[in-house]
Parts: structure tokens; sequence; C-alpha cells
């Protein structure tokens, strides 16, 4: 090393020292619990900041002490408790927006149910609110959340709200819509017309007529592709309110797991470096692709391309649909309707799906796939076993899959072993529960619907999410549902105590354990020395709250790099 290079080096070691100096912090935070969630679930006094990076942790004296000066910003917490910011492993952003900012939002995750009656109703309002040659673009029915049960919109329904404005309903799951005779009309869909590649169905009475009902994304884009897109101010200022949204629950860090789903993975990639570019966003964003819009020899971006604020990671694939949709692929029938041999069914075959996934794996890129039913567990673990062979360190890799909802035993150890780590959208336990235990695969199935319970035990991760737009994003309710188990609609029961875990459990499954998952966990994910400084400020400490009433404590405020950005 030449003499220059060396004294180069000496400097920057200097210029280092300098920076991370005792007795220099930006903010120090005190005066209440700070839960670290390190590998001991560590509770400290106090907490410094500097350069948005964690300096200190530990007793309000030895932290005051080595790390305040005159400049120093003191944070009193009064009582309220200081936590790592919360990572939501699984939304969609530009979904939810389109969904539930742009169209009609009718989810209902609340008591009563909705009707036929009260759905068209609030279709009707909607029309209002549709400019000429526009449609009535809505989401949100669930036919398991409504009376009668899996009662469901059609055709002939929708064209008692308007014969004339067309009508597109996205089910709450997002893997089902419905559709007017306009809306078919104009999409030039008949009767004869095949059905879409990637497990589109466009479904037919028994008289081989269209009915209105469409499953899977892939028979949505003739639809889609007909109606008037927002304007990019209407776009631009949707998507930032949603990630307002977003930090106000105390996320800090969000995979966002459709990119190119809704406009294209070009464009939308364009659009997430733009976001960040003109520092709109309040979080951080890891980004999978979607794998079905990816067009082949597809390298616009490399692996994990990006930064701390925006990197894209994964690819995303869909391998079935939706459980209390009936699209799930199971080992066994459902028990809607009774006596029913219907098994939900496969978007791709064997080969298919690992022939998508395997070139982009060998990139580099993290796969996750979507596997909703025990058939499409077995399809996902048995592809992920094939692409691991050889790999001494499968757990490297960081597969993932998504939901793991209906499943068993022997699924669970394989996923182990390989390294996999599931996410659970735990809402399925408090929202449709008692769908599932009651009417759709019965109770002995249902037990074990996200199994955290067995994960824990078999000594591997797991983590909860909102799936968003299928449901809210709210990190502390995760806790409850996922420690009480319990479902909403009366007479209340819990489902599957054994898949319980503890308050601890479920916060490092939304904090650290989310942060592993999307590879982020040497930067976010616990309160330790040089990780950023991504916080949430709560009003109780949920570890000595009752875990049912977890959900209830508010968020008070969410900091990125030592500085707030959500002040509730």
């Amino acid at each position: 090393m030449k003499f220059t290079q060396k004294l180069l080096v000496t400097l920057l070691m200097a210029q280092c020292a300098v920076s991370f100096a005792k007795g220099n912090a930006d903010t120090i935070f005190y005066g209440g619990p700070i839960v670290t969630v390190n590998a001991k679930n560590e509770e400290v006094q106090a907490l410094a900041v500097q350069n948005g990076k964690i300096v200190a942790v530990g007793t309000k004296d030895e932290v005051t002490k080595e790390w305040q000066t005159n400049s120093t910003k003191v944070v009193d917490l009064k009582g309220q408790t200081l936590m790592p910011g919360f990572v939501e492993p699984h939304v969609h952003v530009f979904v939810t927006t389109l969904f539930e900012r742009l169209g009609l939002n009718l989810s209902n995750f609340n008591l009563p149910y909705d009707t036929m009656d009260t759905l068209s109703q609030k279709l009707k309002a909607g029309l209002k609110n549709v400019p000429p040659g526009g449609w009535l673009f809505a989401f949100g029915v669930d036919p398991s959340r409504t009376n009668p049960f899996m009662a469901e919109l059609t055709a002939d329904i929708l064209d008692k709200v308007s014969t004339d404005v067309p009508i597109f309903v996205v089910n709450q799951s997002g893997h089902l819509a419905y559709v007017n005779h306009k809306a078919i009309e104009l999409a030039g869909i008949t009767d004869k017309t095949p059905n879409p590649t990637g497990g589109g169905v466009y479904v037919k009475d028994a008289q081989g007529k269209l009915t209105g009902k469409l499953i899977e994304p892939p028979s949505y884009l003739a639809f889609m592709a007909k109606m008037p897109p927002p304007t990019e101010a209407q776009l631009s200022g949707a998507v930032k309110g949603m990630l307002n949204t977003i930090a106000s629950t105390g996320v800090t860090t969000a995979s966002d797991m459709s990119v190119g789903g809704t406009f294209g993975v070009d464009k939308e990639i364009a659009m997430w470096k733009d976001i960040f570019a003109k520092k709109a966003s309040p979080i951080r964003v890891r980004g999978y692709l979607w794998g079905e819009t990816l067009p082949v020899g597809f390298n616009s971006i490399k692996p994990n391309e990006g930064d701390d604020n925006l990197r894209f990671i994964g690819i995303k694939y869909i391998s079935d649909g939706s459980t209390q949709g009936l699209t799930a692929a199971l080992n066994n029938p459902y028990i809607y309707p009774k006596n029913s041999k219907w098994t939900g069914a496969l978007d791709y075959k064997d080969a298919e799906i690992y022939g998508l996934m395997k070139p982009y794996f060998d990139q580099g890129w993290q796969i996750s796939i979507h596997a909703n039913g025990d058939k499409a567990i077995d399809q996902t673990l048995n592809n992920y076993s094939k692409v691991l062979a050889g790999n001494p360190k499968p757990q490297d890799r960081r597969l993932r899959i998504e939901h793991f909802t209906i499943n068993n035993e022997s699924q669970v150890k394989k996923a182990v072993k390989l390294g996999v780590v599931p996410s659970f959208t735990i809402g399925h336990v408090e929202y449709w529960g008692a769908a599932f235990n009651n009417h759709l695969i019965g109770p002995e199935r249902s037990k074990r619907i996200d199994p955290a319970g067995d994960f824990k035990k078999a000594g591997g991760r797991f983590t909860l999410h909102s799936d968003t737009p299928v449901s809210p994003v709210g990190p502390l309710s995760y806790i409850s549902e996922e420690v009480t188990r319990q479902w909403q609609l009366p007479p209340q029961k819990v489902l599957g105590p054994d898949q319980a875990v503890t308050v601890d459990d479920a916060i490092r499954a939304i904090t650290i354990d989310a942060a592993y998952q999307i590879f982020a966990d040497n930067i976010v994910g616990s309160l330790e020395v040089g990780k950023q400084a991504d916080l949430v400020v709560l009003e109780k400490n949920p570890r000595q709250t009752a875990p049912a009433d977890i959900r209830n404590i508010k968020v008070k405020g969410t900091w990125i790099d030592g500085k707030p950005v959500i002040l509730n």
C-alpha cells in the first residue's frame, strides 16, 4: 500500500471515530420502558441517537453521562414505551391505493355483516362520484362475511345498480371480482372467450353463460384495460396518503409484494424510485416484483438493487387463490357446499412455476410464493427443495411462503429444514376463523391455520402481516390476534390454542424476525447499537398489557433515523 493510501485510511478512521465519539448525541430518549427486542428481550432506561443511528442503550445515568451535551435533544417518554419501529413484511401499496383510496371502499371488518341490499345501496350511492365515461370501481365485498352466508354479487344483481355504467367490484381477498353486463360488453368478453392463463377464470353457469364472476387477477386484465387510469396527480397524492397511513400504525419498514402488478413492472419501479427521490415516503420499502408480469428476459434491475431506504429484493408468485373465497388449492375437499368435492385449483403445474422461479433464484433474487392451501404448500416446498438442492446453507436464501394457511405438521418441519420463513395473514383467525371452522374447512383443519405455535416449537421463524388491502394494517392488532387466536363473530371462540404464542414471540414477528425475512435485520428490527434509529412510541407497554387489549394501544409517534415522521 502506498503512503498516500495509508494516510487516507488513517484519516477516514479518525473521521469515523469523531462521528461516533461519545458526548455528542443528537437525541436521547428516557422516562419510560424501552423494549429493545434484542436476543435477551431486554428493557432499558435510555437510548441515544447520533447521525440517525443508535449509539447507546442502557441506564439513564450511563447514557446521559456519556452522550448528553447542551445541544442534545432530550425526549422524555413520560411513561410511554419506546420500541423498534414495526416491520410490515407483506403489503400491496399501489393495489391498496387503487382499491381503497381511488375506488369505492366497501370493506367491512365490523359487525353486523353486510347483505346484498346494503351492498347494493352502497354501490348506488357510489354512482354519483363516477364521471361521464367512467367506471364504478369498488373493493371489499366478502361472501364469507355476508348475510346470508356466501351470498355473492352477479352480473344480474349489479345490473340493478346500473346498466349504463360499467361496474367492477373486487372481492376482499383480491382473488375474485364481479362485473355487470355493461362491463362485460366493454371488455369484449363473450361466452366463448377462453380463460386467460395463470389461473384466471370467466365463470359460467350450467348453460354456459357468463355469470359476472371472475376468478384470479388474470381474468381482471381485460376489464382493467378499459378503465380510465387515474391521473398522475391523483395517484401521487393517494400513494402518499397510503404511506402515511401505514406509518401512523408504527410501521417504519414495509414490503410491497406486488411491484408491477397494477401498472406494469417498469412503471412501478420508476414510480417507487421517484417517490424516494422526492423524499415522499415516510417509511423504508422493500420491493418484490410481481412474477406474472415480468417479461421474458427481464433485466431492468438486478437483485438487491437500491439502498437502505428503497431496495428491490425478491420475486413473488401466486400458486393458488383464497381460502375464504374457496379457490385455495387443498388436498381434501372444502365442506361447503354440503357434500362438495371441490378442492380449489393450483394456478400452475409444478414444472411451470418451477420454470418461472428458477432463473430468478439463480440470479440471486429472493423467491416468495403465495400458498394458502396445503396442496399449494406441498407444491411450493417441493419446488423449493429442488432449487435449494446442494445448497449447504438453505437458510441463507430465506425463501418465503405467504400465508401458509391450511397446513399439516410435516409441512412445518420441512419448511423449517429448508430455512423457509412463512408470513401469516393473522387476520384470518379473527375475521374469518368462524367461517373456516363452521362452514368452509371444518374444525380439524381450521385449528391449524397460521401455525405460529408449531413453527416456534420446531425452531423456525415466522412473521405476521396484513396483506392489505385484504385486512387492515395494524401490527398491534396482529399481536392480539396471534396471542389470543379468538375469532370475531359471536359466540367468540379460540381457534387452535396450540398455535398461539407469547406476546414476546408475536412482537418479534413484527420486528426483528420480519426484518430478518426481508434481509434488513442488520439495520432495523431491534434497538441495538449500530442500527438505524427507527422507532415507535406507544401509549402503553404491550408486554405489560392484557393480550386482547394490545390492539387498542395508541401509537403516539413513528420515527425514522431518529427523527419523527408521524406524531399522533
